[in-house]
C-alpha cells in the first residue's frame, strides 16, 4: 500500500479503512500476506493467515453522519462482489504456490471488515464478519 494518500476523498477513505482493517486484523493474532492484491477481476483488499485459515478479507468504510439508517459498509458486498472476490482469491491461490510464498494451511475463508467513521475520522466501528461469504 502507497503511503501517500489518493486527493479522491472516497479513495482516501477506503485507504484508510484498510489501514484500520489491518491493525484490527493484526491486534486479533492474524499476520497479513498481501495487501491491496490487483488481479484483472479488480483487488482483494487484505489476505492474512491465522494458524490454521487463510483469509481473503473485503473491506469496506462509510462516514455516519447520522442519516446512514441501517445501511451498512456491508450491504454493497452482493452476490457479485462475492463471486468478484472468490475470483481473486483464485488467482492469488494460483500466483503463490504453497510454501515460501505462502503458508500451508488447512482451511480458506472470505471475511468482511467494516469499518464505520464519524464525519471528524474518529473511528466509532469496527465489524468483523468472519466467514461472511
Amino acid at each position: 500500500m502507497s503511503s501517500t494518500l489518493s486527493p479522491d476523498p472516497r479513495r482516501s477513505i477506503g485507504e484508510r479503512g484498510e489501514r484500520i482493517a489491518e491493525r484490527h486484523l493484526i491486534r486479533s493474532g492474524y499476520r497479513i500476506l498481501e495487501r491491496n492484491f490487483r488481479t484483472r477481476h479488480g483487488e482483494i483488499d487484505l489476505v492474512a493467515s491465522d494458524a490454521r485459515t487463510i483469509v481473503f478479507c473485503e473491506v469496506k468504510t462509510r462516514v455516519d453522519s447520522g442519516r446512514m439508517g441501517v445501511i451498512g459498509p456491508f450491504d454493497s458486498i452482493g452476490p457479485r462482489k462475492r463471486r468478484q472476490v472468490r475470483s481473486m482469491a483464485s488467482g492469488w491461490l494460483q500466483q503463490r504456490p504453497p510454501g515460501r510464498q505462502r503458508p500451508a494451511r488447512d482451511e480458506l475463508r472470505f471475511d468482511a471488515i467494516g469499518v464505520t467513521l464519524a464525519p471528524d475520522g474518529q473511528v466509532l466501528r469496527v465489524d468483523h464478519l468472519q466467514g461472511a461469504f
